[in-house]
């Protein structure tokens, strides 16, 4: 007869991977998933941020466009003798303002001094512009002031247009 088999010894639960037991793990499951969203988070914020981006870049951007949305009352007011309609080009030269200074800028310029700033710009033009409505009425031989002039022509609607580009601008600055 053959001799039975030894006892077995006492094995240790960690020796054995199919004996379950006192198993844990270095670091809870979850904490993958933080790590993970993490690399994302930071990924996705990488890729919004523009490397050419600057305050310069911004206030240059938002210059140009105010001085083409300027321009663009000037023409259009004084020369195609619109009125109405300006109120809508002063909406655009406010939105634009404010996208250029946010699009330029990137995140170089906090949302309130952004703002502010789309604010300044668009206030400039639209002043820029009344003024050059005023000096293109001088040159048709006009003789009232400025302030006289824009209130005889446009009345109302000059103030309106201040409000709405500002606003706008402000808005999209935020």
């Amino acid at each position: 007869m053959s001799e039975p088999d030894p006892p077995t010894a006492a094995r240790e639960p960690s020796e054995d991977p199919r004996t379950p037991g006192e198993r844990r793990l270095n670091r809870p499951p979850s904490e993958r998933y933080r790590e993970e969203e993490a690399r994302a988070a930071a990924a996705a914020e990488e890729a919004r941020t523009d490397p050419s981006a600057s305050v310069a870049r911004g206030v240059a951007l938002a210059i140009v466009v105010a001085a083409v949305g300027a321009g663009a009352i000037v023409v259009l007011g004084g020369i195609l003798t619109m009125t109405a309609g300006l109120v809508v080009v002063a909406a655009a030269v406010g939105w634009g303002v404010g996208l250029a200074l946010r699009f330029g800028a990137g995140s170089h310029l906090a949302g309130p001094r952004r703002a502010m700033l789309a604010v300044a710009i668009t206030l400039v033009a639209i002043v820029a512009a009344q003024l050059g409505l005023w000096q293109y009425a001088t040159l048709e031989g006009g003789v009232l002031g400025p302030l006289d002039y824009l209130w005889e022509v446009f009345g109302v609607l000059v103030p309106i247009e201040f409000v709405v580009a500002v606003g706008l601008a402000w808005i999209v600055a935020r």
